[in-house]
Order: structure tokens, then sequence, then C-alpha cells
């Protein structure tokens, strides 16, 4: 791609290949992990994401600073988990706008670290379809705030409502806590989920 279009790269790896293909790399090595399900690597990407949109005075209207973040992440990192979140069957994270990519991310970690059964929708969307996979033992996980009366139908299906409060790049790290916690009572161990790798490798595929 160098040279043929702008690229930009962000990596923990400054070995990656990508750092020869890209015309500006962010090395963030000191979020390298050894874990194959990233985690601190993908807040701190995004951290910086929003930093940069931050110093270009371009954060969307309603999304808090970096600072303010940090300052619920480290509420996010030491809050206790509800216990009938950690022993539930089902998980559908929502979310609105940015934090929609977020409901994925959660989904995906989940998914990777505990085998868990596991679903990601817009918050919007939940009620004309998805709702109907949630009761009781199964949790809507919202990601910042939910739509108006959401909520409330959440409870009268019997389903387990996990609203934090803190900001929503923060509540990602409950995620991260949660998918963690799971993979443990499952007896997995999260850092190394069965059939995947750091890296997916593929063969020469040329003719």
């Amino acid at each position: 791609l160098r040279g043929t279009v702008p690229t930009g790269a962000v990596t923990a790896d400054p070995a990656t290949p990508v750092t020869d293909l890209a015309d500006e790399v962010a090395v963030l090595d000191f979020a390298d992990e050894e874990s194959v399900v990233q985690t601190r690597f993908a807040t701190t990407a995004l951290a910086l994401f929003r930093a940069h949109l931050e110093a270009e005075d371009a954060l969307p209207e309603g999304v808090a600073t970096v600072e303010d973040a940090a300052r619920d992440a480290e509420q996010a990192l030491s809050a206790p988990l509800d216990e009938n979140v950690l022993t539930a069957g089902q998980f559908t994270f929502l979310g609105s706008g940015w934090t929609y990519g977020l409901a994925l991310e959660a989904g995906l970690k989940m998914r990777e670290a505990a085998g868990a059964w596991t679903e990601a929708y817009p918050a919007m969307e939940y009620r004309h379809g998805p709702i109907s996979i949630t009761g009781p033992g199964r949790v809507a996980w919202g990601f910042g705030a939910l739509p108006a009366g959401l909520a409330d139908d959440v409870r009268k299906v019997g389903g387990i409502l996990s609203e934090s409060g803190l900001d929503p790049l923060a509540d990602l790290i409950r995620a991260q806590r949660l998918a963690v916690a799971v993979a443990e009572a499952r007896g997995l161990n999260p850092d190394s989920p069965r059939n995947l790798t750091r890296s997916v490798v593929l063969s020469d595929v040329h003719a």
C-alpha cells in the first residue's frame, strides 16, 4: 500500500510486517500483551483515537474527555460484578452510535475468552426481534444511555439488565472482566482460547 494510498497503522508489535506497508505507524508497544485475546491493546487504541479527536476539537457531542473516561476506568477495574450477570447463560450487548462498536467488541471478547453465547445490536434495533432471546438468566448490557423504555422492556420479560452509569469505554473494561470471570468459572483459560492464535497466518494463495 505504501506509496499508492495514504495509510496509517496502529500496532503493539514494532516487528509486525504492517510497519513496512503503512506510511505512518503508531507503535503502542506498552500495550502489547501475551494473551491471545486482546483487551489492553483494544482499549488503548480506542483511547488513542478518542484523544486524537479531542485534540482536534472533534469529539462528538456528549462524549466525555479521555481524562473523565480514565477516572471511570479506575472504578470499572475495582467495582464488583453483579453475581446474577456472572452466572447468566446468555449476553446481549447494546449500544447507540459510537457505542455500538463497543457492544460488538464486548460480544467478541466474551465469545473468544469464555466461549459464551453473545449477541450485539444497535439499541434501537433490540425491540424489533432480538429481545425475543431475553429472559430469566439472560443479560442485556447497555453501553451508555439506553432508549426510553428499553430498560423496562428487559425487566418485563425477566431479563437481567446491566447498566453501570460509567463512560462507555470504561464499561468495556467491565465487560472484559466479565469475560475472564465467566471463562474461569467454566474451567477455561481466558488467555488461550481454543482454536485461536495471536495472528492468522495464511499460506501463499497466489497462482
